[in-house]
């Protein structure tokens, strides 16, 4: 009896071909949305209903709390800053929205509850990043990625419309890949799948395809140009390589990766470009460390007020696009955000979630952590505080946010084991 229950119910087996769909389709954001919504909407009766009636044949109990309380942490600081939001309309209707990440997260941490799905899962995120990855070095050597052809020519097949405008093509300065001109997150949304990527590679290939998957993604990273890119893949390197190459091979591997953006600072503009404007930063010059950092000193400043006017809830989230004539639009750092859009409540829940998603690891079995390893690695650099950040309150980004959550808790905790 207690072994069938380790195994997922027959309506359940679409769960890991669901969350790879839903990830795949990143590039064209509003069809990975519906994917998000129908799986929602077809999955919670039945989650409900299993989950109320003791049932473990999708996830254990302790896997059910932990996904539902970092599902809390995230959605209440939103749903209580929207009671005096800055555009209270605006911020109820987002946190009402907002209530379909819960199925959601029940969903993806159930898809990767057993090893089976685990596997399958977690081998498809290494293959959806290879595959991006492949196809940006393509990008890079000619000019084009096939991807991102593709997909832009079934969009203008089926509206008559290209995916990005001619001036955001015409203004691209970077690697973009699958994700085109207009959505220039390939780095940032690499640099958060590759402990998939480098995990498998270890797995399957030993150090030489550790080492090969590194330095490929690592190309690409650098290539597409976000620097909180290149902060969290150096974390990730660190994280995966330390246990698969020891500290004197990974000391080399980090040399090499500090070799590689050198050269390439030499023949790509705008790396050089992004190199020198970092290194402006080290003048200590309010004027240069705001040039650095893209202006962004000044919304963390507009951050600031926001949180002294609205101490306790914030101005509602998303509240902190701050009215100033300079390229951030957000606070772009993790605990600004927070802060500002969601006050010391808000802050203070995000902590708890953070001490129960780092209690329940403290408290799990060496197998169990070594399976949610990856998933660990990729939600730990995402939320490093001491890089920027994409709006965590966004439709795309919190979902990656959700979506990385909802793996490392059903990857711990899965399904009773007999």
């Amino acid at each position: 009896m207690q072994a069938e229950a380790t195994q997922a119910g027959p309506g359940w087996r679409w769960a890991p071909a669901w969350v790879l769909g839903f990830v795949a389709l990143w590039p064209a954001p509003g069809i990975a949305e519906a994917v998000l919504a129908l799986g929602a909407i077809v999955g919670i009766a039945h989650l409900v209903q299993a989950r109320f009636r003791g049932s473990v044949d999708l996830l254990s109990g302790p896997g059910w709390a932990l996904t539902s309380v970092l599902f809390l942490a995230y959605w209440l600081p939103e749903a209580v800053s929207a009671i005096d939001a800055a555009d209270r309309l605006r911020a109820l209707r987002e946190a009402a929205v907002d209530l379909r990440y819960l199925p959601f997260l029940w969903i993806v941490a159930s898809a990767v509850a057993d090893d089976r799905g685990r596997r399958r899962t977690f081998a498809g995120l290494a293959l959806i990043a290879a595959a991006w990855t492949l196809d940006a070095l393509v990008q890079a050597a000619s000019g084009t990625s096939p991807l991102f052809w593709a997909i832009d020519a079934a969009k203008q097949a089926v509206s008559g419309r290209p995916m990005c405008t001619p001036a955001q093509v015409a203004a691209l300065d970077r690697l973009s890949g699958v994700l085109g001109p207009c959505n220039l997150k390939l780095g940032i949304v690499l640099a958060r799948l590759s402990p998939f990527l480098l995990a498998v590679a270890g797995q399957r290939f030993g150090r030489i395809g550790w080492l090969l998957a590194a330095v490929l993604a690592g190309l690409v990273i650098l290539l597409a140009g976000a620097r909180a890119a290149w902060i969290t893949y150096a974390l990730v390197l660190v994280w995966s390589g330390w246990r698969v190459l020891g500290g004197r091979r990974l000391f080399a591997v980090l040399l090499l990766g500090v070799g590689l953006l050198a050269g390439l600072a030499v023949v790509s503009p705008p790396v050089a470009e992004r190199l020198h404007r970092s290194a402006i930063a080290l003048t200590g010059e309010p004027q240069g460390v705001d040039h650095a950092l893209s202006g962004r000193t000044r919304i963390w400043s507009a951050a600031t007020c926001m949180l002294r006017a609205h101490p306790f809830n914030g101005v509602g989230a998303p509240g902190s696009q701050a009215g100033n004539e300079g390229p951030a639009l957000h606070a772009h750092q993790l605990v600004l955000e927070i802060l500002s859009e969601t006050g010391l409540f808000g802050f203070l829940m995000w902590l708890s979630g953070a001490a129960m998603a780092w209690r329940a690891w403290r408290y799990a079995g060496a197998r169990s952590r070594e399976d949610a390893r990856p998933a660990m690695v990729a939600l730990a650099v995402s939320l490093f505080p001491l890089n920027t950040h994409l709006a965590a309150y966004s439709t795309f980004w919190g979902g990656v946010l959700l979506l990385l959550a909802a793996l490392y808790a059903g990857s711990l905790l899965g399904r009773e084991e007999p």
